[in-house]
């Protein structure tokens, strides 16, 4: 009985890989399908090339200032109330206000 359950559990799992997802069809890049294969290497020339992005001791300035801006950017939001949502023609409309304002200067 046992084996006869594990039979088919197994003819269920492979008739599930058989079957169509069309939604991941359609999720490809346009030209993906058309595209050329990447060029193939040795694995050794993978692994003794130099790295091309490293973290440099200087740039530890410029990280740490993006950092404490974007946490005090984070805590602004976090304080911010919302007392009514606004329906989205209206806020549209205030954008579009906006815009025209910012073309004007």
């Amino acid at each position: 009985m046992r084996h006869a359950i594990g039979m088919v559990m197994l003819g269920a799992g492979l008739l599930a890989g058989c079957a169509q997802f069309p939604e991941l069809d359609a999720a490809a890049t346009p030209g993906v399908a058309d595209a050329p294969y990447p060029q193939l290497v040795p694995l050794e020339d993978l692994l003794t090339a130099p790295e091309t992005v490293r973290a440099v001791p200087e740039a530890v300035p410029e990280v740490t200032s993006r950092v404490d801006g974007l946490r005090s950017r984070a805590d602004r939001l976090k304080s911010v109330r919302v007392s009514q949502p606004v329906s989205t023609p209206a806020r549209v409309a205030e954008l579009r206000a906006r815009a025209a304002a910012l073309r004007a200067q």
